[in-house]
This record gives C-alpha cells, sequence and structure tokens, in this order.
C-alpha cells in the first residue's frame, strides 16, 4: 500500500529505540479541528505491515470521533508493535512518550487496547502531551465508565427512533463481551429495567456477571446470543462482529455497542439497512471516552462536566438517525457527512491567521 496515494494522513512517523526493544508508529490524520487526540494500542501484530494499516485506520477513525463529539480535536492514533504481557517495560514506555514529545504537542496520546492508565503515568515523565492518567497525577482514571454510559445514551435515543419511546423496559438487551465497557454497561440497564442477555469466552467474566447480575442470562457463544430473541444487540468486544456470516443468524431491531470496526466491511451498513436493522455508528456510540480524555488534557478534569458532555451522546445519535431517514442513507453514512461538514468548516478557520 502506498501511504501517499492511498491514506491521506498528513503525517505518519516511525518510532525505533533498539535498547528498550520500542517499536512504534504514531499516524496523524488530520488535524483540522485542533491537535490529534488518540490512544496507544500496544499490540503483537503478526507483520510491520499489519501494524502500519491498523494505525492508519484507526487514526482516521478518531478525526470522526473527535469531530462528532464536538471536540476541538483532529485524528490520531499510535501502535507499539510488541506483547504488552512480555516486552512492555518502564525504559520502552519513557522512550515511546520522547517520541511524542519531538511532535510539540501535535499528537496526544491515551490509553487503548494493551495500555492502561498507569501506563500514561509513566509515558507523562517524557511528554506533555498524554491524557488519560490516574486521579493521583491529576487525570481522570479509566474512561470505561463514561464510555458505557455514552453507549446507554446512545441506546435509549435509538429505542426512541425505533420504537417511539427511549423506555428499555422489558426490551431484551444481548451484550457481547464483559469487560472494560460491557460490564459498566449492565448496571444502567438493570436500573432501565432491560432484560439482559451477556456473552464472554471468559468463564471469570462470567462467574463475575453471575454474582453482580443475578437476573441476567449468560452464555458463552455470541452466536446463541445473538440468536437469543434480543431486541437490542451490543457488541461490546472486538471488531467485525458484524458480517455476513453474523446477519444471517441476528434477530434484533438496533445495534448499539462500544465495540470499535464492527462492520467487518463498508457495505454490511447497506446489509443492516436492507434487513431492517438500526445501527449506530460505532465511533457516535463508544466516544464517551474520547470526551472524558479531552477534558482531562483541557483540565482542571471535572467529571461531572465530562459526564454532562457524554450525555449529549443521546442528541447526537438522534440526529444522525433522522438525517440518515431524511435523507434515505444509512446511519453510517449519516454520521460520516456530520464530521466531515464540521471538519470542513471549522477548518476553513486555520486559513484566518492569528498574529501575537
Amino acid at each position: 500500500m502506498s501511504i501517499f496515494d492511498e491514506c491521506g494522513h498528513e503525517q505518519v512517523v516511525f518510532c525505533h529505540d533498539p535498547d528498550s526493544g520500542l517499536r512504534a508508529v504514531i499516524a496523524i490524520h488530520s488535524t483540522a479541528l485542533g491537535p490529534a487526540l488518540g490512544g496507544t494500542r500496544f499490540h503483537p501484530y503478526a507483520t510491520e505491515a499489519e501494524a502500519v494499516t491498523d494505525v492508519l485506520h484507526l487514526s482516521e477513525g478518531m478525526a470522526y470521533k473527535n469531530a462528532i463529539a464536538g471536540l476541538d480535536y483532529g485524528g490520531g492514533k499510535a501502535v507499539i508493535w510488541g506483547d504488552p504481557d512480555t516486552d512492555k517495560s518502564e525504559t520502552l514506555l519513557r522512550a515511546y512518550g520522547r517520541f511524542v514529545e519531538t511532535l510539540g504537542g501535535r499528537y496526544v496520546t491515551a490509553c487503548d487496547v494493551g495500555t492502561h492508565v498507569a501506563d500514561m503515568d509513566t509515558v507523562a515523565r517524557e511528554t506533555r502531551h498524554v491524557t488519560g492518567r490516574s486521579p493521583d497525577a491529576g487525570g481522570g482514571g479509566d474512561p470505561s465508565g463514561l464510555t458505557a454510559f455514552g453507549v446507554f445514551q446512545a441506546m435509549r435515543a435509538a429505542a426512541a427512533h425505533r420504537w417511539g419511546t427511549e423506555d428499555l423496559t422489558g426490551r431484551t438487551v444481548g451484550v457481547a463481551g464483559l469487560g472494560k465497557v460491557g460490564r459498566h454497561l449492565l448496571p444502567h440497564l438493570t436500573e432501565a429495567g432491560a432484560d439482559i442477555v451477556a456473552a464472554d469466552v471468559s468463564e471469570t467474566a462470567r462467574s463475575w456477571a453471575a454474582e453482580h447480575f443475578p437476573a441476567a442470562r449468560l452464555v458463552a457463544d455470541t452466536d446463541e446470543l445473538i440468536a437469543a430473541g434480543i431486541h437490542i444487540y451490543a457488541p461490546c468486544a472486538l471488531g467485525g462482529a458484524l458480517n455476513e456470516r453474523s446477519l444471517r443468524v441476528l434477530d434484533a431491531e438496533i445495534v448499539c455497542g462500544s465495540a470499535n470496526n464492527q462492520l467487518a466491511d463498508p457495505g454490511v451498513a447497506a446489509d443492516l439497512d436492507r434487513a431492517g436493522i438500526l445501527y449506530c455508528p460505532d465511533y457516535v456510540v463508544n466516544s464517551g471516552g474520547v470526551i472524558q480524555v479531552a477534558e482531562e488534557y483541557a483540565g482542571p478534569f471535572d467529571f461531572k462536566r465530562a459526564e454532562r458532555r457524554t450525555a449529549q451522546i443521546f442528541d447526537v445519535t438522534a440526529r444522525i438517525l433522522e438525517r440518515a431517514k431524511g435523507e434515505g442513507v444509512t446511519p453510517v453514512a449519516a454520521a460520516d457527512a456530520i464530521a466531515e461538514e464540521r471538519m470542513a468548516a471549522v477548518g476553513r478557520l486555520q486559513r484566518l491567521r492569528l498574529f501575537r
């Protein structure tokens, strides 16, 4: 793949520190709205090409996510190529922080798959341009709780669009994945009166759910979950959950979950539409986490303010679904258009030079 011809990114930086074992790629897709904000993924990619492809896709997605969330940040992402269980070290993380600092604030990093709050505290010893830190370091801590709150708001908006009421009482919600976000979603659904079917491959996760949410039906297989007569399907684990095979058995009326890159390919959005399934674009639904880290980076962090802003995901989702219905397009197309319009309109202001 030619990065220049195909990706349209502003900047792609390869970072290598042999002594610590650091091999990282930072991709800045757009700074039209401000510094590129996005997390650092630590993953044992099979090949260098796979790592580059992932960071390019993820950074582009962050540009749209930040735009649709109304944030004054562009889109960026980083990947560290390695196994976080065996390769992660203080020296490696600090070396990575130094590379982030060399970008002078064009890129602001945070947590992602394979990195945690404590890791961001370590990275912050070498760069100012990091967020998602611990409360002891002045940060907001793990944003998973606020991400789940945002998913719940989007779900209510989708219910109102489909059924004329945001009330989830008696509706069956299938939650696939009881990790960081999925487990935080269960209390919101319980309080709302929804019936829960939850799936996770981990017996430990299922045991936790059985203890804390005894009314939930627990299954180990996602295939069993999506065929369980659910009204709403919430993919909260790995990407690619919506594909040709899963659509053959999915009987939910709404898909609204926190997983990134839920569509196995772009054509699945149209397939969902034809099947009469209302799909809430994942980068809209899961934007509560980036809202929290953006609020933290602007400082000082105020959780209530971040929570109020995350609650607006209800209104954003409703606007997207109404536009999709009015224009006869998929919700993905409507969300992309709104994000692109904002990037173009606000990005235009960069041509108005500021003199100090």
